[in-house]
């Protein structure tokens, strides 16, 4: 069994900001599987697919620096490692349109990554880092602000969504 966690903040005030890529990533994902149900549990909403794998997409229903709580619930309760999960998440390091594929990396200042560490007690989970840093040299906004600010229209296609499905495939493959 897998999980795979998209890291953001819940609700429609969130849906298009910079913070929530990973959900935005979640959403695309799982637009193309054949989602069997999805519930609200363990402070999260966990949905299903057909996978003989058994692999969980998970939306913590935390906000960004709480999300630790809901996947160590979850991995309590079915007995997971930190192997078994794959965190999707925003990247101010990194320009928007990239991705990096990272196993077992500090937090570099993301709470919702330093909140999973810190209730593991261990950073040796996977995580995909999706690139959102757009602003020009020399701006002026704070990162915390920035964050939180949605996309521009002319942003969002820039994410490279199919390159996200694509790892993330590739990452709950059965290694053989």
């Amino acid at each position: 069994m897998q999980l795979v966690i998209a890291l953001g903040n819940p609700g429609e005030k969130y849906k298009q900001t910079r913070h929530n890529a990973g959900f935005l990533a979640l959403d695309y994902i799982l637009k193309d599987l054949k989602v069997i149900s999805c519930t609200s549990k363990f402070d999260a909403k966990i949905c299903e697919v057909h996978d003989p794998e058994k692999t969980f997409y998970i939306y913590p229903e935390t906000y960004m620096n709480a999300s630790g709580q809901a996947v160590k619930k979850i991995m309590d309760f079915y007995k997971l490692q930190p192997k078994d999960v794959l965190v999707l998440q925003d990247e101010i390091d990194l320009p928007l349109g990239t991705i990096k594929f990272t196993q077992g990396s500090g937090h570099a200042g993301h709470n919702g990554v330093r909140s999973i560490i810190d209730e593991l007690g261990t950073n040796e989970f996977r995580r995909i880092r999706i690139g959102i840093e757009s602003r020009e040299r020399g701006g002026h906004i704070p990162t915390e602000a920035f964050v939180l600010q949605n996309f521009k229209e002319d942003e969002l296609p820039k994410i490279p969504f199919d390159a996200i499905k694509a790892r993330v495939l590739l990452e709950l493959k059965p290694k053989i």
